[in-house]
């Protein structure tokens, strides 16, 4: 069989709110920048797991005239790191979270290191894909103390009220009268995420090519990354527009 005849396919329901949960994500995007204007902020999340900390067994051999680089086959693994990391989608800005793992206590982490990135915020618009952590208890309970949503309509996990299950989680953290507001993608269509984008620059800039000495070299040196692209890669975003000048 020619391997370029294979592609992929999906033997799963198609998401039967796709055009609604497809056209709220873009409605999102496109006002994220007037809503930037009026203090409210728009982030795009999602977690890449399993980033290996690979050391080759042996120093590369350095490019040099009539030579290319080459590398040892033969690695050392030192372990795995989890990076949760929400993008703004006005200007580009990543703040990251690394953890060993990506648990909803994980995500409910990175939820207040984004809230306490902007405590003057007039609201957040948070997208993400349809993950069961980012429709946790904890996630749940990190907006109710935000909206001050009494005990008694919380409920018992598992039996009632809005802590009840992922659907009755996920409309209370979906709701658009809240502060704190998420925007589920369809399932099926990370391609609507748009830190996806950003994960492909740190795979080619980052990951692909580096060489990690332990777990916490792979941290430190992402950590580094992630401020080299804030400083000078995000930008706050501006609409502008040049008329042409008519043809003759």
């Amino acid at each position: 069989m020619r391997p370029d005849k294979v592609k992929g396919w999906v033997d799963t329901p198609k998401d039967e709110a796709f055009e609604i949960r497809c056209a709220d994500i873009c409605d999102t995007y496109q006002k994220a920048v007037k809503r930037a204007e009026q203090g409210i902020n728009t982030f795009s999340f999602d977690e890449k797991t399993g980033m290996q900390a690979l050391e080759p067994v042996k120093p590369n051999k350095l490019v040099k005239p009539g030579h290319i680089e080459k590398r040892e086959f033969e690695y050392t693994r030192h372990g795995t790191q989890a990076l949760l990391a929400g993008m703004d989608v006005a200007t580009g800005k990543i703040i990251p979270l690394i953890r060993d793992t990506r648990t909803e206590q994980d995500f409910a982490d990175w939820l207040d290191l984004v809230l306490a990135s902007d405590p003057k915020a007039a609201g957040w618009h948070l997208v993400m894909d349809q993950l069961n952590t980012h429709m946790s208890e904890a996630a749940v309970m990190k907006v109710a103390a935000i909206e001050n949503t009494p005990a008694n309509e919380l409920g018992v996990k598992g039996k009632s009220g809005i802590l009840k299950n992922m659907e009755t989680r996920a409309a209370y953290l979906s709701d658009p009268s809240h502060k704190v507001v998420f925007h589920y993608t369809p399932k099926h269509a990370s391609w609507l995420n748009q830190i996806e984008i950003w994960f492909s620059i740190l795979v080619r800039r980052f990951l692909k090519r580096g060489i990690f000495t332990s777990t916490e070299d792979l941290k430190t040196r992402l950590h580094g990354f992630v401020d080299f692209f804030n400083e000078r890669m995000a930008k706050p975003f501006k609409w502008t527009y040049r008329a042409r000048p008519l043809q003759a």
